[in-house]
């Protein structure tokens, strides 16, 4: 089915789900977007669609998402956050940016969304998850002779010197959840080793998690650290991309939605948060080419989703590694020891 009827479908059916529209002036909402453009789209125009409620759309990655909420804390232009990394949701929590909600839609939730909102005392919740792994350009790989990634150590080998692709930790939740798992998985020290090591590799560090897998899937790069939602969507257009998930262990984004403090529209903000958790909007991501796994157990599951089953985790803390403090020291510990050297 392609995703135009699969659009058309969903919006047919959430519209007979939808409240009707006032009769009188027209509610808005503005809502800050860290997913992909066309799933920002997807949600803002079905929402506002179904519920008569005027969606205003402001695309930010996750680290602009958080600077735009702390530099307008006294006076917030928006009104809701949906998508993008856990970890600067839950910071945005911490600070108290964020408003406390509890959503009746909880129980039908998977526990990993069910434990954020726990820890946020209520103030972000989980709306999808997807593992970080290996993406890389398979024409690439065979011109240059290269074996394909597997383990974390491979990403170090001189071979892939000038190869690879990650986002920069100041701007990317991808990046920042890469620092966190390598710190989880091999100890603090012993990571940033690591991290000094992969560094002789990198060719850039990009703003945005998406930028270096669309490099690689493009043949501007050989091999990408991204979540692995983004590649069916490169694939699908054709381009020569393969993934792996490293042997060793692996972490995962839980991308959330928050309802910011102090919001104008409350209860505008409140519609949509309910209705960005039930199963017809969950299945907006797979529609948009973003294949997370959905919070919502029962939204119907698009088969290039990953099989969370199937791969090795590591005992991620999000509670941990979610807090401004921890998230500040372990950037700035990268600028210092791995961003400054000369590659």
């Amino acid at each position: 089915m392609s995703s135009r009827r699969t659009f058309t479908t969903l919006a047919l059916a959430l519209a007979a789900l939808a409240p009707a529209a006032r009769a009188q002036g027209t509610p808005s909402l503005n809502l800050i977007c860290s997913v992909q453009d066309e799933w920002c789209s997807l949600m803002s125009a079905t929402f506002s669609r179904t519920s008569g409620i005027k969606v205003n759309v402001l695309k930010r990655s996750t680290g602009e998402a958080l600077a735009q909420l702390i530099a307008e804390k006294a006076n917030p232009k928006a009104d809701i956050w949906f998508g993008g990394t856990g970890d600067p949701h839950l910071q945005a929590a911490e600070m108290d940016l964020t408003a406390e909600y509890k959503s009746p839609s909880l129980p039908q939730l998977h526990s990993w969304a069910q434990d954020v909102a726990r820890q946020s005392n209520w103030r972000t919740i989980g709306v999808y998850s997807g593992p970080l792994g290996f993406a890389f350009n398979t024409e690439l790989m065979a011109k240059k002779k290269l074996t394909p990634p597997k383990c974390w150590k491979d990403l170090t080998a001189a071979s892939l010197k000038g190869e690879i692709q990650v986002a920069n930790p100041n701007s990317s939740g991808t990046a920042y959840t890469m620092i966190a798992t390598l710190v989880q998985l091999m100890g603090e020290d012993p990571a940033y080793e690591y991290l000094k090591a992969l560094h002789k590799n990198v060719n850039q560090y990009t703003r945005s998690g998406s930028g270096p897998i669309k490099a690689v899937a493009r043949g501007e790069a050989t091999v990408s650290v991204s979540f692995m939602q983004d590649a069916p969507g490169e694939q699908m257009q054709g381009f020569p991309l393969a993934t792996s998930m490293p042997c060793e262990g692996t972490g995962a984004e839980i991308g959330s939605m928050s309802i910011i403090k102090g919001a104008r529209n409350l209860e505008a903000a409140k519609r949509f948060y309910e209705w960005a958790l039930t199963p017809g909007a969950q299945q907006f991501g797979a529609t948009a080419k973003q294949f997370q796994l959905p919070s919502n157990m029962a939204t119907p599951l698009d088969s290039r989703i990953p099989d969370f089953k199937t791969i090795k985790f590591v005992n991620y803390d999000y509670a941990k590694y979610g807090k401004s403090a921890e998230r500040k020291r372990l950037i700035e510990r990268w600028e210092r020891d791995v961003n400054a050297l000369p590659r």
